[in-house]
This record gives C-alpha cells, sequence and structure tokens, in this order.
C-alpha cells in the first residue's frame, strides 16, 4: 500500500511542478452544498464520477467532451459530480471540472490526490464545491500538512470536504475530524480487491454523526439497496457509469433503486 499511495503523491507532486494548479482566472459562482444535496435529495443520493482511467482498471473509457458526460448524468438525476482532476493514471484534468462549472447548477466535487494548498486554491478558482482528501495519504506522511489543517483550509475557502477512509482506524479518525462527510472505499490498499462488505463491517462497529457515502464496487440497484441497508447515506459510482453504453440511462437504473 505505502508504495503504491507514495506513486499517487509523487504524480500529484509532477502535476503540481508542471504548474497544472497555477489557475490565472476564478469563476464566481452560486454556492452548491454537497451535503444538503444529499440531505434534501427526493430518490437516490449518487454522486456519479467522470473519469477516464484509474491504476486499477487501466483505460475505463475513451475521452470524450466531458460535458457531453456530465450533462448526461444531471439529466438522469445524479446528486452531484465527482470529476477527476488528476491526470497521471487518472486522464483527468482540471480543464475538465472547469469547463463543466461554467455550464452546470449542480455540487461539483474536485476528485484528485491532495497533497498541497496549492491544489485547495485551484479547487475554489475552478469553482468546485467540495474536495476529497484521502486518510491513507496523511497516514503516510505523503501531504504537506495535517488532514485538520487541510479541512480547515478547504472550509475558509467555502469548500466542504469528503474525507475518504479504508480501514476501521481511519474511519473511527474521519467521524472526529472536522470533514463534511465521511466516505468508506471499498477497496483493499494492499490487495486492489473491492468488496462492498467493507461498509457494512465498518458501520456495524461505530455510531454514525455524519454523512457517510459508500465508493467503489457499486454497479447495480442491488448493491445500492444493500448498502442503503447497513448505514450508507450515499453512493459514490464511476466505473460502471462510465463503462456504460449509455451513461444516461446507467445513471437512472441506479437513483431509482429504491
Amino acid at each position: 500500500m505505502a508504495e503504491f499511495l507514495k506513486t499517487l503523491a509523487d504524480n500529484a507532486r509532477k502535476s503540481i511542478d508542471n504548474g497544472n494548479y497555477n489557475i490565472a482566472f476564478t469563476i464566481w459562482k452560486p454556492k452548491f452544498s454537497m451535503k444538503n444535496a444529499i440531505k434534501n435529495c427526493k430518490h437516490v443520493p449518487v454522486i456519479t464520477e467522470i473519469k477516464f482511467a484509474s491504476p486499477s482498471m487501466g483505460t475505463i473509457r475513451e475521452r470524450i467532451n466531458p460535458i457531453t458526460i456530465a450533462r448526461d448524468m444531471v439529466d438522469a438525476g445524479c446528486t452531484g459530480l465527482s470529476i477527476l482532476t488528476q491526470p497521471y493514471m487518472f486522464n483527468g484534468s482540471i480543464d475538465y471540472l472547469a469547463n463543466i462549472r461554467l455550464v452546470m447548477n449542480i455540487p461539483l466535487l474536485m476528485k484528485d490526490i491532495m497533497i498541497s494548498d496549492i491544489q485547495i486554491e485551484a479547487a475554489k478558482k475552478i469553482g468546485a464545491d467540495c474536495i476529497l482528501l484521502i486518510s491513507s495519504m496523511f497516514n503516510e506522511n505523503l501531504c504537506e500538512n495535517s488532514i485538520e489543517y487541510f479541512i480547515t483550509k478547504a472550509h475558509k475557502l467555502g469548500l466542504e470536504v469528503l474525507l475518504e477512509t479504508h480501514t476501521e482506524e481511519e474511519f473511527k479518525e474521519a467521524i472526529n475530524s472536522s470533514a463534511d462527510l465521511v466516505g468508506i472505499n471499498n477497496r483493499n490498499l494492499d490487495t486492489m480487491h473491492v468488496d462492498i462488505k467493507t461498509t457494512e463491517n465498518i458501520l456495524k462497529k461505530y455510531e454514525k454523526n455524519k454523512l457517510i457515502i459508500s465508493e467503489s464496487g457499486i454497479s447495480e440497484p442491488a448493491h445500492i439497496k444493500y448498502l442503503k441497508n447497513v448505514g450508507a447515506d450515499a453512493f459514490l459510482i464511476g466505473t460502471a457509469i462510465m463503462q456504460s453504453s449509455n451513461i444516461k440511462d446507467k445513471v437512472k437504473e441506479l437513483v431509482m433503486a429504491y
């Protein structure tokens, strides 16, 4: 796991050094809350993810206009959009989120490997509403500062924070943090194996005090029904949607799961 996380951190540093986060503009827009969107959702709260590649799968879908994908997802009823902005291993781009922000009035999560202040500042400038922090990256001392420092920095800029966990220990720390949302990623970073029972195994041991988002391995309505029953509040789904031949229909299927 440590080697994989270091690779992610090295790629993030390379993106920073290449100037990917040196944003010369600021997109001014109304504030959209991912947290409130989940709370007020009238159907299944699904955060749909725009990603063209991943470390575990390689290329997921050939790159097409992300605005077209975003429109299909929003028209189908997603609660928010998660947009990969990390170019290395994920084929993401800052431009994807910025361009979607200009045409979409929906909460946007900047999905990146956050290790530096400059990335949080970039998230604000390009119109993100929420950022992802990964507990494991901080535990391996791969970030420039502490989790709470990053959360405080984000909050000062008006950004919400989704703090992603993979283990019971990380989850216990996350629910006692100042994060707005806590994610449980069903992927084991040691083996890369995905098991959606990870969410259940963690939630049955702790009392929730934040909205919980289950991530990874969710591909059909039955998965959503199961995860809802074990305590998940929302669902972040990327690969199953991006691999679908009809993105709009796939999102509709998932948001109407119960």
